[in-house]
């Protein structure tokens, strides 16, 4: 069970990539630099196309690059959202147990190589009187996902964005996903999976309550 607290929680230091992480999840979003500017895009494939020595005027591939360009618009539309939105909608709410969302499935794209990784992501936090509404947990994890990303900088800005927002006694992002960039290129190791967490607030600094929280997480129950 979760501990009565009867001291207040320390928060250890944050990693230098979690500090980034806050930094970049709480800048105001540049509406113009939010636009998709797709004939750009489209030129660009075009040319991409050319140089891998294919014929962009075939057939095949007449409309390829204006696919690619709108496919990269929905890819990317979390740079066009403010996550923080997600979060000024809170609930007043005595429950002071976990609350878990577990299996989130997502998609984002590797900023290295602009190739996908796709898993599920599992987010927790310990309420202080306030509770958030269970889509708003989804949505922000899309928000932070939805742009090129690294797996390591998402899990921080997710736990990061619950500690800011809703100001919990704790809150835990555990990400587990498959990089395309090493399964389809590189040195192609099917099957790997990468897991990365972000813990934040009682979960860093008590190790019953950070016991609990994984166990729910990772516990037998856990869905398949």
């Amino acid at each position: 069970m979760i501990p009565t607290l009867s001291t207040p929680v320390r928060i250890a230091p944050k990693s230098n990539l979690g500090d980034l992480a806050r930094h970049q999840a709480t800048q105001p979003m540049n509406a113009e630099k939010a636009e998709v500017d797709l004939p750009r895009i489209e030129r660009a494939v075009r040319e991409i196309l050319i140089a891998v020595g294919e014929d962009p005027d075939r057939e095949g591939l007449r409309k390829t690059p204006n696919r690619v360009a709108r496919s990269y618009a929905e890819l990317m539309a979390g740079l066009g959202s403010d996550p923080q939105v997600l979060l000024r909608t809170v609930f007043k709410d005595g429950y002071n147990q976990v609350v878990l969302l577990r299996n989130i499935p997502f998609h984002s794209m590797c900023e290295h190589h602009l190739l996908p990784f796709t898993g599920h992501a599992h987010v927790a936090y310990l309420p202080d009187g306030k509770v958030l509404g269970l889509s708003k947990i989804a949505r922000l994890v899309d928000a932070f996902a939805l742009r090129p990303q690294l797996q390591e900088r998402l899990t921080d800005q997710i736990a990061d964005a619950i500690m800011d927002g809703l100001q919990p006694l704790g809150a835990v992002c555990v990400i587990e996903a498959t990089h395309n960039c090493m399964t389809i290129r590189g040195i192609k190791k099917q099957g790997s999976t990468m897991v990365t967490s972000a813990i934040r607030g009682i979960f860093q600094t008590d190790d019953a309550s950070r016991g609990e929280v994984l166990a729910l997480i990772y516990g037998t129950s856990r869905l398949t």
